[in-house]
């Protein structure tokens, strides 16, 4: 293991840091405020092509154990949303009062805290595993405005699953196909994971504001 490994790049963590230090960076993107700065789909997908049979040829020698990295993900990320809402709940507003720094920023908190709001408890959460930074603030944010431990594991076990074993299965079935460097294979998936999981969001804006247009 490379301590000297880059934690703000995919391929530095998943070629230096292995496995463990995947799960690390996913505990720590989902639990800590630390986390906004980590990469969060891109480290699933390269981790998923890590995984696949032709991983280590791709990515340089870089692989990883694919049933440990299926079972331990979701489990990082169920923990690591656990301790982000603990850390809410316990400390409420302290958490998010800090001066905006280069990756904490005010504008972010009352983001994700609208995005809480006008979604739900269960389609916010869901959802919020596609969004950068939104993710790493939600978690924390439903323990301030007091959503329960119950509530809150039901919809964090959901969003965590679906997130992890969506991308990582992404990256371990194209890691049989492609060839060469993954980088131009990189920015296309991570691109369209996001275009997907914003669907949703598009649907509601348009839904309101055809009913706002239709009422006015």
């Amino acid at each position: 293991m490379n301590l000297a490994a880059n934690l703000f790049d995919a391929h530095s963590i998943v070629g230096d840091l292995g496995l463990i230090g995947v799960l690390a960076i996913i505990f720590a993107e989902t639990g800590l405020l630390v986390g906004l700065a980590f990469p969060g789909d891109s480290l699933l997908f390269i981790a998923g092509v890590a995984a696949s049979g032709s991983g280590a040829a791709i990515l340089g020698g870089a692989s990883l154990d694919p049933v440990a990295l299926f079972i331990g993900a979701p489990i990082a990320a169920i923990i690591g949303s656990q301790v982000g809402h603990w850390f809410g709940a316990t400390y409420g507003r302290k958490l998010f009062s800090r001066p905006d720094g280069r990756f904490f920023t005010q504008s972010k908190v009352a983001a994700t805290e609208k995005w809480l709001n006008k979604y739900g408890t269960g389609k916010a959460l869901v959802l919020a595993r596609f969004i950068p930074f939104v993710r790493t603030l939600i978690n924390p944010l439903a323990g301030v405005v007091g959503i329960p431990v119950k509530k809150f594991l039901f919809w964090n076990v959901l969003g965590a699953i679906i997130w992890t074993q969506g991308i990582i299965g992404l990256g371990y079935l194209l890691g049989e196909k492609l060839e060469g460097s993954v980088d131009k294979y990189l920015l296309p998936v991570v691109g369209l994971i996001i275009i997907v999981s914003v669907i949703p969001v598009a649907i509601e804006f348009f839904r309101e504001w055809s009913t706002r247009r239709h009422h006015s």
